[in-house]
């Protein structure tokens, strides 16, 4: 059999984010043809400001199989850390210990208990453990709490690694596995010609029998040339990065986090701004109070880095999963939870390729048709 052209592929993945990184990793181990297709620095990348949580507390309100496909992927993430540092050598950092949503007061409180209630009591969910604690109780778990913490919800599934070195790994996992990784190579249209899919980009042409768009934001542009919807939009949210300390937290809070390097990361930002990236003192001061209510030695550190990213948000925020019927082999994935759902783009999904399911995993249940 004639070996193929240099640039001829099984797969071509669009995107070297989270998404297309996870997705592209997951396809070359399993023996395929890959390119993943990037492009510059300059994107407008959620992977660049992500708040790294692997979190199922929150997640499939309004849609119980979201809920399901963030549990399968939760449960799949150690597998995926110790693939990746076994392909690498890179420890991403995985920490599962469990993440309280911090509440401060009682009001919070009640609308986080009817928020848990809610989504258990949607047909079909599988429940999950959680606990609503008081304030005596948080403050055993978290010594370092303020007086105005009420309680929180507390999950032991949740957790967070390091976000950077995962999309690292997921890179260089990607290339050893014998994937080919284009950067600064944004695709310009993409045609579908016979059994295949031509891809121009600003830099080279690539040829392939499937594609994956897992563009992010830009997927709302690439996905019509193949016949597809990509209806997403930008949402912006702001990160404050402190001064490395001394471990004080045990476990993940979901607005505020220790890094594995000893910073402290706030992010409790949800603003409808387009594709606007600049940081606001505004939003910052109301971050910043939170956060010192929350415990109140954050207050006496020195703030060494804002910046603000755009997440991936999908009309109704569930993660989208589909194949177009116009174009057979082209595929997109979307979402917003791009290091919860990373085991379950490169350990499940992938393992469905290369009928990636249509209708499983748009209704985030992980099951294939």
């Amino acid at each position: 059999m004639a070996s193929a052209a240099p640039n001829e592929f099984d797969f071509a993945v669009v995107g070297g984010g989270l998404v297309g990184a996870a997705i592209a990793w997951g396809m070359s181990r399993r023996g395929r043809r890959v390119a993943m297709l990037d492009e510059d620095d300059r994107a407008l990348r959620a992977s660049r400001g992500n708040f790294a949580l692997v979190w199922v507390q929150s997640k499939g309100g309004g849609m119980s199989r979201y809920a399901t496909w963030t549990r399968q992927s939760s449960d799949a993430w150690p597998q995926l850390a110790q693939a990746l540092r076994t392909d690498t050598g890179l420890d991403v950092c995985l920490q599962q210990p469990g993440g309280l949503h911090l509440l401060l007061s009682q009001r919070e409180m009640e609308n986080r208990a009817n928020a848990l209630k809610r989504l258990h009591n949607q047909p079909d969910m599988v429940p999950f453990e959680y606990h609503m604690l008081d304030h005596a109780q948080v403050q055993k778990m978290l010594p370092q709490i303020g007086p105005e913490v009420a309680g929180a919800s507390f999950c032991p599934l949740d957790g967070h690694v390091n976000a950077l070195r995962l999309l690292r790994a997921l890179h260089a996992g990607f290339q050893r596995q014998g994937g080919r990784y284009f950067p600064e190579s944004a695709v310009e249209r993409v045609e579908p010609a016979g059994s295949e899919f031509r891809v121009h980009t600003s830099s080279v042409e690539i040829a392939a029998q499937k594609i994956v768009l897992a563009a992010g934001l830009g997927n709302a542009r690439l996905a019509p040339m193949v016949g597809l919807e990509a209806p997403v939009r930008p949402q912006r949210g702001q990160i404050m990065v402190t001064e490395k300390i001394a471990p004080f937290m045990d476990y993940v809070v979901h607005t505020i986090r220790q890094t594995d390097e000893g910073s402290v990361m706030i992010s409790d930002s949800v603003e409808e701004a387009g594709f606007d990236i600049s940081v606001g003192s505004e939003v910052l001061a109301v971050m910043a109070d939170r956060a010192v209510r929350m415990f109140p030695h954050l207050g006496r550190l020195n703030v060494v880095r804002c910046w603000a990213a755009l997440r991936v948000m999908p009309q109704d925020g569930y993660p989208i999963y589909d194949q177009s019927r116009v174009c057979p082999g082209a595929f997109f994935a979307t979402c917003h939870s791009g290091v919860t759902l990373a085991a379950a783009h490169a350990l499940l999904l992938c393992a469905w390729s290369p009928e990636l399911s249509r209708s499983g995993p748009r209704a985030a249940s992980g099951s294939k048709r």
